[in-house]
């Protein structure tokens, strides 16, 4: 992408980083190079000690219309690694939370974002769509996020018939958490990601890691788990200044020094 036109727009604003997708004119669909963008984006947010919380959002009317048919089909690659795959699954396994903001119309891989992302906030007048099928394809990857966030029934009525589907659908469904008027989006996630700065970096961090684990795990090994990781957690300097705080009625040094 040109230096003067972005693919993907990156601000942080109050520790927050903004990832945008910025093809508006062809409805933030994922070409190679907005996937190659993003990719990097993300990265950058990870790295970044000041950065709490990733927002992932799209400039104009959509979200992101799904893959970019006419400019590289958004990542599809028949051998070797998948960059689409790739982030799909570090949003999902990175350490900082990663919050969809869906401000417009979410098709196919635009789905698979939103289900990828940890927590996802929409316009209450937004339209999802697995469309696939109605071009001769399916939603093959994005099937990997999508299931576990609808269920196996919902999935296939959806992938069936390309039907579109409601930002209150979505809710229903267990795809996103709210639908929000348009005009409440950005408050409403700097309310999510202000509530998420709270939290200690290293609890946070393993909380996600919780409930990303945890499911794939059987009772036992799950308790295993989970007992040894709150060992090390309480005695961690974070938790110890998390509890002094508490005790002494003042907010502990991570909020301090944001």
């Amino acid at each position: 992408m040109s230096s003067d036109s972005p693919g993907v727009l990156y601000e942080v604003d109050k520790g927050a980083a903004w990832l945008t997708l910025n093809r508006p004119d062809r409805r933030n669909a994922l070409s190679d190079e907005i996937v190659h963008d993003l990719g990097d984006l993300l990265e950058r947010a990870i790295a970044d000690d000041a950065v709490r919380a990733i927002v992932l959002t799209g400039a104009g009317t959509a979200f992101c219309a799904g893959a970019d048919l006419k400019k590289g089909g958004g990542g599809a690659v028949s051998t070797g690694p998948n960059p689409f795959v790739a982030i799909m699954k570090r949003m999902r396994e990175g350490p900082k939370p990663v919050i969809a903001a869906v401000n417009g119309a979410a098709f196919g891989g635009g789905v698979g974002l939103v289900a990828a992302a940890d927590i996802a906030i929409a316009s209450d007048q937004v339209k999802f769509s697995f469309s696939e099928v109605r071009i001769g394809v399916i939603p093959a990857m994005i099937s990997v996020v999508v299931i576990p966030a609808i269920g196996e029934r919902r999935a296939m009525q959806l992938f069936l018939t390309g039907e579109r589907f409601s930002a209150a659908d979505a809710v229903d469904y267990g795809l996103i958490a709210r639908a929000v008027p348009a005009e409440d989006l950005r408050a409403t996630v700097e309310e999510l990601t202000g509530a998420i700065a709270k939290g200690g970096p290293n609890a946070v961090r393993a909380a996600k890691n919780l409930v990303r684990t945890v499911p794939s795990m059987s009772v036992d090994e799950a308790f295993d788990w989970t007992q040894s990781i709150i060992a090390e957690i309480f005695a961690s300097d974070e938790a110890r200044e998390g509890m002094t705080a508490f005790a002494e009625k003042r907010p502990p040094s991570w909020i301090e020094g944001d």
